[in-house]
């Protein structure tokens, strides 16, 4: 994958009159995915646009079409959801739900090998959305930590559904589809080309590897060669290399990558029960999965950002001040004294602040002379109220108590 830059000429272009491109997140050797927005419904989007090679290759367009619309009926939270596909010029494009974060791959580059209740949080998701399409009779055929990703909110899910099928259906071939995908493919994939809900399993299986160990269980001078390999070898137990794995995730992994398909998980529903009563026995606490720091979408969040930023125009000037009379009525918040979080109650501020000037033609001292005689009037009424009802009161209990004399 390619770091996002400069010069594409895809750029602020408007797919099918409605998806704005904005800027490159990554690059591969069939596609590249794109922040663009959905202009219709102001939404952040994800574009992935397919190489314009595809766009004559009706086998592959027809495919395209057939797959966005079956994945697009898929809703669980483990996998990322279609929005809308369409051909614009010379470019198939997909239209998914934008996950601003990163990838598994990412992740795997900056922290290395996971825990054993950290990979158990990896795997949830992801068995999980492919456990809904595996129901819906789907099959992924490209699990790999390039289409796991990582919200900045912690939330895993599944990308690329299908998208594998439709390129092996175009009459193009591709060798970096191959590179892509060499280190996790099933044996039968690598021997006919078959793939089914085991085979999906059997490349989850390696992704629990890597994830407990930080590397693939295969390498090799070429993905042919890495390929090959597992027709005739068995994945080996994460626990011979590296330390502290459970003996459960040894099995784990072994089951799911069984060369005998008869002999795996059948599907990942079933997989991803066994990983429960694994954490279960284990008791593995929760964990939140944290998104990568460095990643593509985050650089290309950074370059829209600063694009946004250079293009907005200069904030005008701050008007000048005007002397407004009645301003002295009362102080403004800038001359507020600065509360400090231990002051809960700041000291009062006695200062006096002279009062001078004059509103509609009338000096200001002389409204406060008269809300001062105001005051002094209300006091006055106030006094005369309470002697006049003290008066009442003394009378009525003299009269109480003489009340039998008087009789």
């Amino acid at each position: 994958m390619t770091r996002p830059g400069a010069g594409d000429p895809l750029e602020n272009a408007l797919l099918d009159g409605r998806y704005l491109v904005q800027s490159k997140i990554a690059s591969g050797g069939t596609s590249t995915v794109y922040r663009g927005l959905d202009t219709r419904l102001d939404r952040p989007v994800a574009l992935k646009v397919m190489d314009a090679r595809y766009a004559g290759d009706e086998q592959f367009l027809t495919r395209f079409q057939l797959e966005a619309r079956t994945v697009a009926r898929l809703k669980n939270p483990g996998l990322v959801a279609v929005y809308d596909q369409g051909l614009d010029a010379r470019h198939p494009f997909l239209v998914m739900e934008l996950i601003e974060g990163g990838t598994l791959r990412e992740l795997l580059a900056e922290r290395g090998p996971m825990p054993p209740h950290a990979v158990a949080a990896v795997l949830r998701p992801v068995l999980g959305g492919l456990a809904a399409a595996h129901r819906a009779g789907l099959v992924h055929r490209d699990v790999k930590p390039e289409n796991v990703l990582i919200s900045d909110d912690g939330e895993v899910k599944i990308a690329d559904f299908g998208l594998v099928r439709a390129v092996a259906a175009a009459g193009i071939t591709s060798a970096s589809v191959i590179l892509g995908t060499a280190a996790y493919l099933s044996p039968e994939q690598v021997r006919d080309g078959n793939a089914g809900p085991r085979s999906d399993v059997y490349s989850a299986g390696i992704l629990t590897y890597e994830l407990l160990t930080g590397r693939a269980p295969f390498t090799g001078d070429s993905s042919l060669s890495i390929a090959y390999q597992r027709l005739d070898h068995d994945v080996p137990r994460p626990g011979s290399v590296i330390e502290g794995v459970p003996t459960q995730f040894d099995d784990f992994v072994a089951c799911a990558t069984a060369r005998d398909p008869a002999e795996r998980y059948a599907d990942a529903i079933e997989m991803a029960a066994d990983l429960e009563a694994i954490a279960e026995e284990l008791q593995l606490p929760d964990f939140r999965v944290p998104a990568p720091r460095n990643s593509a979408q985050h650089r290309s969040a950074e370059l829209h950002h600063g694009r946004m930023t250079e293009s907005r125009p200069a904030a005008p000037p701050p008007p000048a001040k005007v002397h407004q009379p009645t301003r002295q009525f009362t102080r403004g918040p800038e001359d507020w004294p600065e509360r400090r979080p231990q002051e809960s109650h700041p000291e009062p501020d006695h200062e006096y602040q002279p009062i001078s000037g004059e509103f509609a033609g009338i000096a200001m001292s002389e409204f406060v002379w008269a809300r001062q005689r105001s005051r002094r009037m209300v006091l006055i009424w106030v006094a005369i109220i309470l002697a006049f009802s003290g008066l009442v009161a003394t009378a009525a209990w003299t009269i109480g108590n003489n009340l039998n004399g008087l009789l």
